[in-house]
Order: structure tokens, then C-alpha cells, then sequence
């Protein structure tokens, strides 16, 4: 898209430059070619198996469980394929010319923007990391006086509190030196934690002092539990803390809303403003749903509204820092373009990680859901909101029907006791009974994944998304470093997923009436994520018991049909990776995570489906929890080794742990037979299957009989899962002996 000479709205100058530009993938004609030739191959294998089911006599009831059992799979197989061609059929590439925004726009005419950064636990999400989240957003190449920061604390901690208050002490030095010295990693840890910095610089031993004095100051009172007289410096701490009263507990208490930084009063060491910053713990009661994060941010839309009012909203995890300055700079280079239509909703930037180890083990960089996939989906309406990193439009959110917040920017003094009166109302428990909060405005409550669910909703709405991935990571964050913490994390994305499946929303039918057909397939790949366990549950054990008992159930290789199975499989994993390794990805990551793919289909998704459908038929499950952010040093150690973490005697490791045992088992029995009669067609497609996932396998093996570290298997899980495949293999002896 190219701006030159263009008529140009209120703030711009005539002959603007250009600010940015869109192109089609050039793989695009390829994909579109591919999927027609592999639609046709997988409609010639499901004519295969009804063939097999319905025109030709099957000889008896186990004959008939394995066809159907391979039918089922393989319909699911079809539908994840055919529902992916959606991101497929018109991916595109973004630019932005930052740069020429200042050539482009007035200062005056930098839109103000408040952002929103949530925590819930400050054990789990220790309040120094969320404080280096905090300073990194402060610190942005924008008018101190266009920002606003809004932390919402759904913990009701007062360590937070005081975390933040210490941080805005330090932020009157940090903001300036950044600046001063054109510093581009505005994370303090990660700046001095780095190899190469600005050591030469006079104020850089100065500077990390103060920010190691704040650390350790806030360490202390963490580990205490409690901010002892010492550190209540001043009448304004006390009264603020003392809000923390003998019956105030994370789940019951009032509103908290602390005003830290007030840009129309604070300022740097320089003299110049510093941006609004503001602690906001929303009103709990044990008779009231609090809706989680997607609750904690409709208090925060209204709190903003009250006080700033800002027309863009950034949303960002407590682990996820900005690691580019001028990333709102990128966003205007939209935002500000009067062809831009107006239907636009919301700017999505990558999630992109840092402390990954060398091979990415745990698949934990998501590359087909964080980058290649959200390609995709900026062709059609554009892509999913991912729950951080992303800019909406304050009106996208509230839409033109809200009458209780006020749409205009606010003069009054955001300390004032009006402004604060109203915050707090707006901020309490009760606030959006009987309203249509959560249901039509703001952040959608009903699913676990309320980021999916509320882009979902917006574009159903007719709202419109863009994906911005420039190549300087815009944020950077922490990602799980044990398996369990992977698992469990991808476990509740699984029964948020269903919840939106299983709802009035229905991402096949509400979503094709809404969105149309092609966007309504984009979001059912998302929705209908857990039911990989379908096929991966089948696939790894159905064919490795007919293997140990000499049955055979793929084709043989003197069979037409044998070309059609092999064709499937290195089409779709060639796609993959052909897809994969331009996207920034290593060989050695792309085969990690196939094998994720595997241990996630016998696990997360497996368990996050069964703790759906108990959940749905009433029996109790686990709530909703959070990720740990505290990292185990031994545990790193091992993850930076690239050892899979299985000490947690989780249920989950059972099934996985039974599959590598017996395809194990099957393959080495397979290979016997092959050897000792002889086989002129050679090995059998059970045994390929059964191979590959033994050699995806391996890290199991390892973590049952070669590791001693806290990492290895548990006991528990060995026992159980070798009492349970030993059962599982004589029971499907005793049904082959009567085929």
C-alpha cells in the first residue's frame, strides 16, 4: 500500500510518506494447488473405509470396532487438514515504516494508550518480573503523557503494591538513562543480566545499583510475607497499605485502586513527565463470578475509561516484556491511515520467547499458532487475539451503545476524589449484574481461552484484525520449563476450546453465518484442537496390538492402496515443514514438535477432553490455575541441557508411558518375525508406525531407565503404566485369539 500523494485526514501532511505495506505469500498458488491433489487422496481413503464398513461383509464385531475405530480417526485427520487450509488460502506479509511517522503526524496528534498488564499471584508471578514487564512499557519510544499503565493485581497483594511503588521510584532514573542513551532492551534484568552492554557508560554501574537495591528490597519483603515499618517511608504508604485488613484475603475484599505515578504531577530526573501508573485490585466476593482474566480486564476497561479514557488499549502478560521501543510507533503507522477502514479491532503482535533451549523441546515457541497460522488469517479477516501483545481499539471493545462509561477524554485530575469514587465503583463485584458485560461488551466471558473467545467474538461481530510481526521481536516472555507445566497449560486451552465448541457459538454454525465459511473453518481448527487425541489414542495403540498379535490392518505393499497411505503422510508432514523451516524454524524443532504434537495427544488433549465432558455432566474438576514463573535452578539446568522434566507423578504421563512401552514391545517383535521368516514385501506399515513413535519415544525411555535426576520418570507412573499395558496387551490377545 503505498501512501504517496494520497488526500490525506485531520493530523496528516500532504505527500505523506509511506507507512506501511501488505503482500501475498508467494507460496500461496503452491498450497492452493496441493490442497486440491490432497483433497482428492483423502476422499479416496475415506471411500475406502466405507467401502470396508458399509458394501463389504465384515466378518465379525472386533473386525468391525478396528474399521470403524480407523474410520473415526481418520474423519478427524480430514476435518484438522481441511480446516487448516483456511490459514492456507491467502497468507500475507506486513511492513511498517515507523520512521516515517514523525514526517507523517503533529506530536499533539500521538493517540494516548493505556495498557493493561494482569497478575494474579505474587508466588507464582513474582512481583519483580512483573515490575521489569511494567518498566519496559514505560520506557517506550512515545509521549510520556499518551501513556498510562494500568496493573491489575487479582491477588489483593500488598507485596505487589509495594513492588510498584519501589518501581516508580527507580523508574524516574530508568526512563531517562534509556533514553539518553538510546537503549533498545528495556527490561533492567534482561539489560544487565546481557553479555554486551553499556557498561562503559558512567551511569550504567549506578543505575544497575539502584535496580539491584530495588530488587533485593522487594525479594526481602516477598520472602517475608509481609512489608515491615521500615519500608512505610511516608503517610501515603501507610494509608495505602493499610487498606490490607485482618479479614482481606486474595478471594474476599474490597476494591483497591492506588494512584503511583500521576503524569500530571510526577516527574523524571530530567524534569519531563512520567507516565500514569496505576495499581488496581477489582472487588472480590466468594458470592460473586469473577470470570478470571477476562473479568480482571473488563474491570480495567472501565477503571481506564474513568480515568484516561485512552482510544487504544494494550494488553500484555505479566511475563511478557517489550523488547522494541517503538512499537506503538508501528501501530499508528495503521492506526493514523485514513484508508484504514474503520472496522478495524485490534493489532496482534507474535508471542515470541527468549530462553528457549537450543532445540525448543517442548515445541514451547508455538510457531504454527504464533506465527505462521496468524499469517494466514490476516488474509481472510484477520487473525485470533492471543492474549498479550495485542492493541485494541477502546471502541471495538465498548462499542457505540455504552452510555455508563464516558466516551470523552477526562480533564479531571485522576486523583481526584470524583475519578476515584467512580473507579471504584465501576471496579466492584456486583458492578455488571444485569448488564451485557461479558455477554456483547468488553473481554466475552464463557470460555477459559476468553482471548479466542473474544476475537471470535468481535469478528463475528464484523470486526477486523491485523497481524503485525516485524522482524525485531516487538515482546519477548518466559516460557514453562517442565513438561507438566506445558501439559497443564495446553490442558486448560483444550477445555476452554471445547467450551466454545460445545456453546450457542458454535464455531461451524453461529461462526459460518457470521463470519463466513473460510474464517468460521480458521477458528474451528482452534475449537475443535482436543480432538487430536482421537486419532494420536488410536493411532498409537491400535495398530501396535494388532502387530503383536500378527493381524493386519494397514495395506500391504503389493496393494494400490499402500501409495495412497504413504502419500497422506509425507504430504501432510512435507507441508509442515516446508511451512516450518521458512517461518524461522531448525530441522531438529520441527521434528520436537511432532513429537509435542504426539505427547500432547496423549495427554493434555486426552485429559483437558475427559475433564470437559465431567465437567459438563456436573462432576467437580479442577479450577482454573496458573503457570508458575518461578523457575527451579536445577530444573533449568536440565531444560538448557535439553532433558525432558517428567518428576511430576502426574496421571497424564500414564498413557504416554503405556504407548512408548508397548510400541516398544510391538515393534521389537515385529522386527524378530521379520527377521527370522523372512518377509519379501518387507516391514509392514504397523511396524513404520511403530518405529516412529519409538524413536519419538526415546526421551521416555531415557527418563524411565537411564536418568537418576529429579527429572526422571516417577516410580509411580512406571508401575502403574507397565501393570496397565501388560492388561491391555493380554486383553487384546484373548479378543484377536477369537477373530
Amino acid at each position: 500500500m503505498n501512501m504517496e500523494g494520497r488526500r490525506l485526514g485531520r493530523g496528516f501532511t500532504t505527500n505523506a510518506p509511506q507507512l506501511h505495506l501488505s503482500e501475498p505469500l508467494r507460496r500461496t498458488a503452491f498450497n492452493r494447488l496441493f490442497a486440491a491433489i490432497y483433497f482428492s487422496a483423502v476422499l479416496a481413503l475415506l471411500f475406502r473405509h466405507v467401502r470396508n464398513l458399509f458394501l463389504y461383509p465384515i466378518p465379525n464385531f472386533l473386525s468391525f470396532c478396528i474399521t470403524s475405530s480407523l474410520f473415526i480417526s481418520d474423519l478427524v485427520l480430514a476435518f484438522m487438514w481441511f480446516s487448516a487450509q483456511a490459514f492456507r488460502i491467502s497468507p500475507v506479509r506486513r511492513k511498517e515504516f515507523p520512521e516515517n511517522l514523525k514526517r507523517t503526524i503533529r506530536d499533539e496528534d500521538f493517540l494516548a494508550l493505556d495498557v493493561f498488564i494482569c497478575t494474579a499471584d505474587p508466588y507464582k508471578e513474582p512481583p519483580m518480573n512483573v515490575v521489569n514487564v511494567a518498566l519496559s512499557l514505560m520506557a517506550y519510544d512515545y509521549p510520556a503523557d499518551k501513556i498510562s499503565i494500568y496493573v491489575s493485581d487479582d491477588g489483593g497483594s500488598a507485596l505487589t503494591l509495594f513492588a510498584f511503588m519501589e518501581a516508580a521510584i527507580f523508574a524516574s532514573h530508568w526512563l531517562p538513562f534509556c533514553k539518553e542513551h538510546n537503549i533498545m532492551e528495556r527490561n533492567p534484568q534482561v539489560l544487565f543480566e546481557a553479555k554486551h552492554h553499556h557498561s562503559s557508560s558512567p551511569h550504567f554501574e549506578k543505575i544497575k545499583m539502584m535496580y539491584e537495591d530495588m530488587k533485593v528490597k522487594v525479594e526481602h519483603v516477598v520472602d517475608q510475607g509481609e512489608i515491615v515499618d521500615e519500608y512505610i517511608t511516608d503517610d501515603q504508604r501507610r494509608q495505602a497499605f493499610n487498606q490490607w485488613t485482618n479479614g482481606f484475603t486474595p478471594s474476599h475484599h474490597p476494591t483497591v485502586i492506588q494512584v503511583i505515578l500521576d503524569k500530571s504531577q510526577d516527574k523524571d530526573i530530567s524534569g519531563h513527565f512520567l507516565p500514569n501508573l496505576i495499581y488496581v485490585s477489582r472487588q472480590k466476593s466468594k458470592a460473586w463470578p469473577h470470570h478470571f482474566k477476562a473479568g480482571a480486564l473488563n474491570v480495567l476497561l472501565r477503571v481506564s475509561a474513568v480515568m484516561t479514557n485512552a482510544p487504544i488499549i494494550l494488553t500484555q502478560d505479566c511475563d511478557m516484556y517489550s523488547n522494541d521501543p517503538r512499537t506503538p510507533l508501528r501501530v499508528l503507522c495503521y492506526l493514523l491511515d485514513p484508508e484504514m477502514k474503520p472496522d478495524l479491532a485490534f493489532i496482534q503482535f507474535p508471542q515470541r520467547f527468549h530462553g528457549l533451549n537450543k532445540d525448543d523441546i517442548y515445541a514451547s515457541e508455538y510457531k504454527r499458532l504464533f506465527k505462521i497460522n496468524p499469517m494466514g488469517m490476516d488474509g481472510i479477516k484477520g487473525p485470533n487475539y492471543l492474549g498479550s501483545g495485542c492493541f485494541f481499539r477502546r471502541q471495538a471493545l465498548l462499542g457505540d451503545r455504552s452510555t455508563e462509561i464516558p466516551d470523552h477524554v477526562v480533564n479531571r485530575s485522576i486523583k481526584s476524589q470524583e475519578i476515584l469514587s467512580l473507579a471504584h465503583h465501576v471496579a466492584g463485584c456486583n458492578y455488571e449484574d444485569q448488564t451485557d458485560w461479558g455477554l456483547k461488551r468488553g473481554f466475552r466471558y464463557g470460555s477459559l481461552v476468553e482471548d479466542f473467545f473474544t476475537s471470535y467474538r468481535l469478528q463475528c461481530e464484523g470486526w477486523k484484525s491485523l497481524f503485525c510481526n516485524p522482524e525485531r521481536a516487538a515482546f519477548l516472555g518466559d516460557v514453562p520449563i517442565t513438561l507438566f507445566d506445558v501439559l497443564s497449560q495446553c490442558k486448560r486451552w483444550c477445555i476452554g476450546a471445547f467450551e466454545v465448541t460445545f456453546s450457542k457459538y458454535n464455531t461451524l454454525i453461529f461462526g459460518s453465518q457470521s463470519m463466513g465459511v473460510i474464517t468460521s473453518l480458521a477458528y474451528s481448527h482452534y475449537a475443535c484442537w482436543p480432538i487430536w487425541c482421537i486419532p494420536i489414542t488410536f493411532y498409537s495403540f491400535l495398530p501396535q496390538l494388532a502387530l503383536l498379535n500378527q493381524v493386519t490392518i494397514f495395506p500391504k505393499i503389493s496393494e494400490p492402496w499402500f501409495f495412497l497411505y504413504v502419500f497422506l503422510v509425507l504430504g501432510a508432514y512435507g507441508q509442515d515443514f516446508f511451512e516450518f523451516i521458512p517461518a524461522g524454524g531448525t530441522i531438529q524443532r520441527w521434528w520436537n514438535a511432532q513429537r509435542m504434537w504426539m505427547i500432547s495427544g496423549l495427554t493434555c488433549y486426552l485429559f483437558g477432553s475427559v475433564e470437559y465432558l465431567l465437567k459438563s455432566i456436573g462432576i467437580s474438576t479442577k479450577g482454573f490455575s496458573l503457570t508458575s514463573k518461578v523457575l527451579d535452578d536445577a530444573q533449568r539446568k536440565r531444560y538448557e541441557e535439553g532433558s525432558y522434566e517428567f518428576g511430576v507423578p502426574s496421571p497424564m504421563f500414564v498413557p504416554l508411558t503405556m504407548a512408548a512401552t508397548i510400541n516398544l514391545f510391538s515393534f521389537i517383535l515385529g522386527s524378530i518375525r521379520v527377521l527370522k521368516d523372512g518377509n519379501d514385501e518387507g516391514p509392514s506399515l504397523e511396524m513404520v508406525l511403530s518405529g516412529a513413535i519409538v524413536l519419538n519415544c526415546v526421551p521416555i525411555y531415557r527418563a524411565i531407565a537411564l536418568r537418576n535426576d529429579a527429572g526422571r520418570m516417577a516410580t509411580q507412573v512406571t508401575v502403574t503404566s507397565s501393570f496397565l499395558s501388560v492388561t491391555l496387551c493380554y486383553a487384546s490377545s484373548l479378543c484377536f485369539s477369537k477373530k
